[in-house]
């Protein structure tokens, strides 16, 4: 294991340490402390007395003393790795009572001075510059240690005595550049550990003895193992390798960083597979030279798994066929070749016992088992990450896999013509993961008959075609990072109950899925771009309706992607009002105040006359248009009269034997309708020109006045001629009182007059009489033309 390569895995231990110590804590920050990777030459003095875990690794400390450390009393977990710690007296922690982990590797550390009261689980002293092994008298004293992580550049079998009572749960021993000098090649014999991990020197030649077959240990690790073409080859590896067969316990055997002949890895297995180790993993392989062809033998033996992964080769024109085979005729149940540059897989020359085979990250073409008859017993496939192109040739693979029932085909480039017929897939398929291809919608037309589990996430599907069959037991679907527009329904789908269905085109979910889908307990429909609509917010009152923990990401990952105002707004702030999402809601709260109104308008139409008065404009506008097309000269006459009178004719009694005498003693010129209306002109024709030939319009009021229609009509025009003449033409003559009441609603402009106006009342003492007329006839008094006189005098 390279430096690099360490110092990610003891970072990932590290991280995963504290989440789950974190996760049995409470939830209070004082309680975990983290500052890593600051740049700090010394333990931060401002820590709070209540801190449990502290991680100082990945700066520049180099010295830890009490005093750092002191308070912090209930200190659980210390991780100090990666620093520049040279010495360290560990009665610093004398202490520190609750103290269980502790983690000093990667350091520079030569030398530890030990101290009795230390009951650690934990103990990490790996990575570091010790000579020999740093184990003190006082560690057989920890009887809860369950990790012990040691450096040496030699190893003696005395170091290990005063832990041989000990049972250790795993022993990481790292070894230092110059080790096999002094070599004693029993020097772990004595240990008992269950798993033990040993990194020889990086870069070095294996030419050591070391007997690692220690009898307690089930899991043995073995990194950095380079083997070179000269020098006898791999004799003295294999010589390690071949003791493994005295510790009947020995059930895993993993080799990393790895570097070795063909030939070698041939023998590396043959050996392997006579002894009792049940699980072999090789990582990080690279192979040297030529392969001599040979038989294998495959007679007795324990393995069950064999996974190799990261494969690289400096030699071209190997018998590949000769590989495939060893590999594909092998009496076991778990098979994995990955990232491994492999073009090729042949069939077992016979009933295979494969149960599982994984051939991810490699070369493969839909060429691979081809017509294979001989993996009847194959439960898995995993073909994730090759070159395969032609789903109808995948489907044809696995026909004769009678038992397979897991296959994945991810991370290819498969596409799916229905013009290539039927997909007669293998009967007992069950999860099918097709993701990251380049299939269609077309692919639901070809998919196993009984299929639970399809994951079809990153294709080209914009849509699940409504006539497709056969997905009745389908349970889990995964649609995820495609484009569809719409959420599917269960229609097809009965059994559904996990969907996921995230990053695709979904603006307006369906309000019905639920209801649809009653089997569903999962739903991931987040991250899409949401139109927060009427439609949705039928969508959002639903998911409110189901379990919290049925919609998965709700809320944080649903958002309106449009309109641009409610952009980035959770579906669950989104809030519209049930009026403008209610169509008939809408129209009945529209049409129904706008008949109120209409019948409103109507009744104060009625009530206040306004039929009348739009007849009145309508015969005003025609007289006015008719009088424009009078010569101008004519229009230009002066005025003809000193005034025109309206009255009742109940009143004609008083206007003709006192109003009239009295002006037209003194000369005053009076419009009379009787005498000046010109035959064969309209009515109201006749009383707009006399009103506007008129200098005055006096209007002799009573409450027979207000009975009259035709008063009425000349008190309108009258009061009309005010407004369009600018002037002061209107004379109001109060002859009889007239109360208020009994005044029609459609004289509301003698209502306003008579409030607004001073008006002449007809005094009943006759003393009174002459005031009146002089006030009369001073208010008409107007010297008219002569030519307008003589007009008047030709009419009369």
């Amino acid at each position: 294991m390279t430096k690099k390569n360490s110092s990610i895995f003891h970072f990932a231990i590290i991280f995963i340490l504290i989440l789950e110590i974190r996760t049995q804590l409470s939830d209070e920050s004082e309680f975990l402390i983290d500052r890593s990777k600051r740049g700090l030459t010394y333990v931060p003095r401002d820590l709070s007395l209540e801190t449990t875990i502290l991680n100082i690794s990945y700066n520049y400390i180099s010295e830890l003393q009490m005093p750092d450390i002191l308070s912090l009393s209930k200190l659980k977990i210390l991780i100090i790795s990666h620093n520049r710690i040279r010495y360290l007296d560990l009665s610093v922690f004398k202490f520190n009572r609750e103290l269980e982990y502790l983690d000093l590797s990667h350091n520079n550390l030569e030398k530890i001075s030990c101290h009795p009261t230390l009951n650690l689980k934990h103990l990490d002293l790996s990575f570091n510059a010790f000579d020999a092994l740093p184990i003190c008298q006082e560690f057989g004293n920890m009887s809860q240690l369950e990790f012990l992580g040691l450096s040496a550049t030699q190893l003696q079998n005395s170091s290990v005595q005063s832990i041989t009572r000990l049972h250790i749960s795993k022993v990481l021993l790292v070894l230092g550049d110059t080790y096999g000098e002094r070599e004693d090649a029993e020097s772990l014999q004595d240990l008992k550990t269950q798993s033990l991990h040993i990194v020889f020197p990086t870069g070095k030649k294996f030419h050591f003895n070391l007997d690692v077959s220690v009898s307690t240990t089930v899991s043995l690790e073995l990194s950095n193992i380079k083997c070179v073409l000269d020098d006898n080859g791999c004799s003295y590896f294999e010589n390690v390798l071949s003791k493994l067969q005295k510790n009947s316990r020995l059930s895993n055997l993993t080799l990393n960083n790895i570097e070795i002949t063909w030939n070698s890895f041939i023998t590396i297995l043959q050996l392997v597979w006579r002894t009792n180790i049940e699980y072999f993993s090789i990582s990080n392989m690279k192979l040297q030279g030529y392969l001599d062809s040979r038989d294998f033998d495959y007679s007795d033996t324990s393995l069950k798994t064999l996974s190799i992964h990261k494969v690289v080769h400096d030699v071209f024109s190997l018998p590949q066929g000769y590989v495939y085979k060893i590999l594909s005729n092998m009496n076991i149940q778990h098979l994995t070749v990955s990232a491994a540059h492999m073009v090729h897989m042949v069939c077992p020359s016979q009933i295979s016992p494969f149960l599982y085979l994984n051939f991810s990250s490699n070369l493969l073409t839909d060429t691979v088992f081809k017509n294979c008859t001989n993996l009847a017993n194959l439960k898995t496939l995993i073909l994730q990450k090759n070159q395969l192109k032609e789903l109808i040739n995948i489907v044809h693979m696995t026909q004769e896999m009678k038992s397979l029932q897991q296959l994945d085909v991810s991370q290819n480039s498969l596409v799916y013509d229905e013009s290539e017929g039927n997909c007669p897939w293998a009967r007992n398929l069950l999860s099918l993961n097709m993701s990251s291809n380049i299939l269609t919608d077309s692919v639901f037309r070809c998919l196993p008959p009984r299929i639970k589990v399809l994951d079809l996430h990153n294709n080209r599907i914009r849509s699940i075609p409504k006539d497709v069959t056969g997905l009745e037991t389908l349970q889990e679907l995964n649609l995820a990072s495609n484009s569809l527009a719409h959420l599917p329904g269960c229609g097809i789908l009965s059994s559904l109950s996990i969907l996921i269905i995230d990053y695709n085109s979904i603006s307006n979910p369906s309000a019905d899925f639920f209801q649809s889908c009653q089997k569903i307990r999962s739903l991931k429909a987040g991250n899409n771009p949401f139109q927060c609509s009427c439609e949705l917010r039928e969508f959002i009152q639903s998911v409110g309706q189901v379990s919290s923990d049925v919609v998965e990401g709700w809320p944080e990952s649903y958002k309106c992607d449009y309109p641009e105002s409610y952009k980035g707004t959770p579906l669950k702030d989104f809030h519209v009002s049930e009026l403008s999402c209610n169509t008939a809601l809408l129209i009945v709260t529209i049409v129904v105040p706008g008949l109120v109104l209409a019948v409103a308008v109507t009744v104060l139409c009625i009530y206040l006359d306004l039929p009348w008065y739009l007849r009145m404009v309508c015969q005003w506008t025609q007289t006015r248009r008719r009088a424009r097309n009078v010569p101008l000269e004519e229009r230009q006459r002066t005025l003809q009269f000193h005034a025109f009178i309206s009255y009742s004719g109940h009143d004609s009694a008083w206007v003709k034997n006192e109003l009239i005498p009295n002006l037209e003693k003194e000369d005053i010129r009076i419009c009379l309708h009787e005498r000046n209306f010109v035959a064969g002109k309209s009515i109201v024709e006749n009383i707009i020109n006399c009103i506007e030939k008129s200098y005055k319009s006096i209007f002799v009021l009573s409450p027979n006045f207000v009975q009259s229609e035709w008063c009425h009509y000349e008190l309108y025009f009258a009061h009309h001629n005010l407004f369009h003449e600018g002037s002061d033409n209107l004379i109001l003559i109060l002859l009889e009182p007239i109360p208020q009441y009994s005044i029609p609603s459609s004289y509301h402009k003698l209502r306003a007059l008579m409030a607004q106006r001073t008006y002449l009342e007809w005094p009943k003492e006759k003393s009174k009489h002459g005031l009146f007329w002089a006030n009369l006839r001073a208010s008409i008094n107007i010297k008219l033309m002569g030519k307008a006189a003589e007009v008047l005098y030709t009419e009369i």
